[in-house]
């Protein structure tokens, strides 16, 4: 019996003062969650990166039901006065490249293609945005970019 007090008693101890410990940073913070559906709509139009983040994780869910070579989805971040081109050498490029050109150094970061029920993760690297500037994410399945877009910003 006392060596199970002493045990729940550590228990307890320990559990205490991990409360007590401060929480470290949210992970959410250099997150974000965008949905896509069968309908070409992106749950969000903005999408805010904290200058303080090394890197920026997009999760890419297609809540959609059809295959990805009837309705694929991607995001491709850019910026705002390149999204035009990145989409024209995208297209071109074809599924096989997920609709972004090979080696573009326009794309500041882009997802594989998913279709109905695929999900799929991408970082941006902070690094290359600037206070300022002006970003657009796009998604670059063909016909898709006019409607499925949104803004990038940097937060301070």
């Amino acid at each position: 019996m006392i060596r199970y007090l002493s045990a729940a008693g550590l228990a307890c101890a320990f559990g205490l003062s991990a409360l007590a410990m401060p929480a470290p940073a949210e992970a959410s913070a250099c997150s974000a969650t965008v949905e896509a559906n069968d309908a070409m709509q992106f749950s969000t139009r903005a999408l805010s990166v904290p200058a303080s983040c090394k890197e920026f994780q997009v999760t890419l869910k297609h809540t959609g039901q059809l295959p990805v070579a009837a309705m694929g989805h991607n995001i491709v971040v850019g910026k705002t006065a390149d999204i035009t081109g990145i989409n024209a050498d995208g297209m071109a490029a074809g599924a096989a490249n997920n609709y972004v050109k090979p080696g573009d150094a326009r794309v500041i970061a882009a997802s594989s293609l998913v279709g109905g029920g695929q999900t799929t993760s991408f970082k941006i690297p902070v690094n290359r945005l600037r206070a300022g500037e002006d970003y657009t994410f796009v998604c670059t399945f063909p016909g898709h970019a006019a409607i499925m877009r949104g803004k990038l910003s940097l937060a301070p």
